[in-house]
């Protein structure tokens, strides 16, 4: 690097003043300064709701701000779009992802952007080029896979993928390895570090404050839509950091007491699996107690999600068999699973879980109907008992929303989580037996997750079955009764988290 490099390398590229967003009646952003500057890391933390992606959102084109000012390299600008901000050098990765299943990996890498001459797509070059961005990235996936074919971490490599695609100068990460394994986690985390040192500036936004303390070099903390507090990172401790984003001082899940529950339950199986077998899965068998939560961990593709989309009805079984409180059941539909009692959260919340369009009252009350209806003949939704019976939810989980009528696609990530939990959790209907999460704080901040791991220690004191699959071993151990690990299709050992380690667990992840 010369003198004349360095003496820029830490040059504001984008700078944002007094950014003002409100939609309707609720402010967003109130006078939020936030500024990019090359080869700088700069962290954006806060609780759901503090107005994160709002901002990120202003950065990348997709926000127009009712009050404020962007300057790009200290010349007004305004980005009437996200292809604007894109033809300037601004790159989001977003958290919820934005891939067309349908394409295949090479074609979402350079959708719009298709190397082309004379109007024909040059095939084996965009090919070579999306196989070479992906090795950059440590991963060897096909460029002529079908993406919609891919598990939900490569498609996020994929994603990452696509925004390192074209020339960068400033790179937004939303959440990038809330599904990601810890190599390609790493991975990533060094493909940032060449970033930085070519002078690109990165927005890093996670409520993994343990990743805020190794990449970042500045933190921007916002809480309900203001600014609280902005300098360098090493000065802000990880509990200085908690504090400031939800105004208290908190305990972090390191300081708590075990959690109640963390010996034997002497109790029978609520849940009870016996020799599954998949196209994926191979002879699993498992059986978790009334009272009880079980962690399922394992590497990405250890078949883990495969496992608990058999057993809730969503994917074939070959084999094997279910029973619910020492009852067989055959669930070949996830309506089906319902009805045994058995509950299935997906750790695909877009795809798999909401109705982003419809309102949160609808999405809450989705499962549960039935049970609001009035008539027979000509039954009729009781709006009213509906709606109260929604709002005790958002209350209860503290759910940040404008109104009940609110669609669920304007909602924060870990808001959108609390709502496909609220809708599992609510007692009217079918008495819920077992309740199956996939990554169920994905994207949630500390005080959200601790809510949600109350909410399912609530559940499984009413003595329902708590199956937990998560790639965030910190989270296991503060969770679960008993760990399961799986390795290539088979559960390869069960331990009992008080007696257990992660040297433990890693061993049983990982071949010999």
């Amino acid at each position: 690097m010369t003198a004349s490099d360095r003496a820029t390398q830490h040059n504001t590229i984008l700078s944002a003043a007094a950014i003002t967003v409100r939609f309707g009646t609720v402010a967003a952003l109130t006078h939020v300064d936030f500024n990019v500057r090359a080869g700088v890391v700069h962290a954006l933390v806060g609780e759901n709701g503090a107005g994160k992606s709002t901002l990120m959102r202003v950065l990348s084109g997709a926000i127009r701000p009712q009050g404020g000012a962007l300057a790009l390299d200290d010349v007004p600008v305004s980005f009437a779009s996200p292809r604007d901000a894109r033809r300037a050098g601004v790159r989001m990765i977003h958290q919820e992802l934005s891939l067309v299943p349908g394409l295949s990996v090479a074609e979402n890498i350079f959708l719009g952007a298709e190397p082309s001459t004379w109007g024909v797509v040059k095939r084996d070059r965009m090919r070579g080029d999306a196989r070479a961005i992906l090795s950059a990235l440590g991963e060897e996936i096909d460029p002529d896979a079908r993406v919609g074919t891919l598990s939900l971490a490569r498609r996020e490599m994929v994603e990452i993928a696509k925004a390192l695609a074209a020339p960068v100068r400033i790179l937004i990460l939303d959440e990038p390895t809330a599904i990601l394994s810890i190599r390609e986690t790493d991975a990533l985390f060094g493909r940032i570090a060449t970033l930085k040192q070519s002078g690109v500036g990165v927005v890093y936004c996670s409520h993994r404050l343990e990743e805020i303390a190794q990449l970042a070099d500045e933190i921007t903390v916002l809480r309900d839509g203001v600014r609280v507090a902005h300098g360098p990172a090493r000065a802000t401790s990880r509990s200085e950091m908690l504090r400031l984003m939800v105004g208290r001082t908190i305990q972090t899940r390191a300081a708590l007491p075990e959690a109640p529950g963390k010996t034997e339950i002497a109790a029978p199986d609520v849940l009870r699996v016996e020799g599954l077998d998949t196209a994926v899965v191979h002879d699993a068998s498992l059986g978790i107690r009334g009272g009880e939560i079980v962690a399922l961990v394992g590497l990405v593709g250890a078949g883990r999600t495969e496992l608990a989309r058999a057993i809730a009805g969503a994917d074939r079984r070959r084999a094997g068999q279910v029973l619910i409180d020492g009852r067989a059941v055959v669930p070949k539909t996830p309506r089906e699973a319902v009805r045994a009692g058995i509950a299935y959260v997906s750790e695909d919340r877009k795809a798999g879980a909401l109705i982003p369009l419809a309102s949160v009252c609808d999405n809450i009350t989705l499962a549960r109907l039935r049970s609001f209806a009035r008539g027979r003949l000509l039954p009729v939704i009781d709006r009213t008992r509906e709606r109260v019976a929604a709002k005790a939810w958002v209350d209860g989980l503290r759910i940040k929303i404008r109104d009940l009528d609110q669609p669920v696609v304007r909602l924060s990530g870990g808001n959108q989580q609390k709502i496909v939990l609220a809708r599992w959790l609510m007692e009217e209907g079918p008495p819920l037996r077992v309740l199956i999460v996939d990554e169920p704080t994905r994207g949630v901040d500390a005080g959200a997750r601790d809510e949600i791991h109350s909410v399912l220690r609530g559940l499984s004191a009413r003595g329902a079955a708590v199956l937990a699959i998560t790639s965030d071993l910190e989270e296991a151990f503060a969770l679960a009764d008993r760990l399961l690990v799986m390795r290539e299709g088979r559960i390869t050992g069960a331990l009992v988290t008080r007696d257990a380690t992660a040297t433990d667990v890693a061993a049983l992840m990982v071949p010999a």
